[in-house]
């Protein structure tokens, strides 16, 4: 079953072993207590928006989530459920100022709506298992990049931007300095950290729910030299850098680098590199579900 706010794919809705229930969480209270035996919990309003519009980012992170839980309660079969949390609970405090590489040990500090609310439900899952209502786990998942399709909400929606549109022949902007850096791991390794950590005993979690996936600590203008190298000096020429204050500023409370031991120890490791991440996104833009015109600028 699948629980979106938009309708998936058609060849995803078409496939008989699929239900598709569309709308905002907090009308699907009735789908919740259904019984299931697996859940991932991805849905989220993200950084920029949450930051843009504060009740949203209460309606769709904290009060869908806590309607989640508490239908997979009262439904009384205890599921397994796995929470799409962030590397965004991180940041630093008066007194606490980030690390260089943020750990599975660090204290969360978030810095940003989206970072708290993650955090408050990373706590609520936790709870949740201990009361015996699910068998819950947190992965706090990197920056995904190269996200396909249109740019999101999210402050973090230029790392992914400042490859996709070049690819795809458009001009864009990057907001922060060259000189940023920040964890990020491709869609298809952030996906099998979520199934790993779904498959993972609790024994093997070693005890806390909440964990840091594995992510490449990337430098922007590391980045674009990737992209030059994989597409050439013409694609990566439609980057500019235009500093935008507010996407600055969010970014630099969030971290620089991260480590995931506790991945580590389930078999997780990081992209190969950020080159390998641009390569395979290119591979997948042949791929059903990706929009038309998606390399158009290999081909200028």
């Amino acid at each position: 079953c699948i629980a979106d706010l938009f309708a998936p794919p058609a060849d995803l809705s078409a496939d008989p072993r699929v239900r598709v229930h569309t709308g905002p969480l907090l009308d699907q209270a009735k789908l919740f207590a259904s019984g299931f035996d697996a859940v991932f919990h991805l849905a989220s309003a993200v950084s920029g928006e949450c930051e843009l519009d504060f009740e949203l980012g209460l309606r769709s992170n904290l009060d869908s989530t806590r309607l989640l839980l508490d239908g997979l309660r009262h439904a009384g079969n205890v599921p397994r459920l796995v929470f799409a949390s962030s590397v965004a609970v991180f940041g630093p405090d008066g007194a606490n100022p980030l690390p260089d590489l943020v750990t599975d040990n660090t204290l969360p500090a978030p810095q940003t709506s989206y970072g708290t609310h993650k955090l408050m439900c990373e706590y609520l899952i936790a709870d949740y298992t201990r009361k015996g209502f699910i068998d819950g786990r947190s992965a706090r998942l990197m920056t995904v990049t190269v996200r396909p399709g249109k740019p999101n909400g999210a402050a973090s929606s230029f790392f992914s931007g400042i490859i996709r549109e070049p690819l795809a022949g458009v001009d864009t902007v990057c907001p922060v300095d060259p000189d940023v850096t920040h964890p990020m791991s491709s869609p298809s390794n952030t996906v099998r950290g979520l199934i790993t950590v779904f498959e993972a005993s609790r024994q093997a979690m070693g005890g806390r729910l909440a964990l840091n996936l594995p992510g490449l600590n990337m430098r922007v203008g590391d980045m674009l030299l990737a992209l030059e190298e994989v597409a050439g000096a013409n694609v990566r020429s439609r980057v500019r850098f235009e500093r935008d204050e507010r996407i600055a500023g969010i970014v630099a409370n969030w971290a620089r680098g991260a480590t995931a031991d506790r991945a580590a120890a389930l078999g997780l490791q990081p992209d190969a590199s950020f080159k390998a991440i641009i390569e395979q996104y290119i591979a997948d833009c042949g791929q059903p579900g990706y929009p038309a015109g998606a390399l158009q600028g290999l081909q200028a």
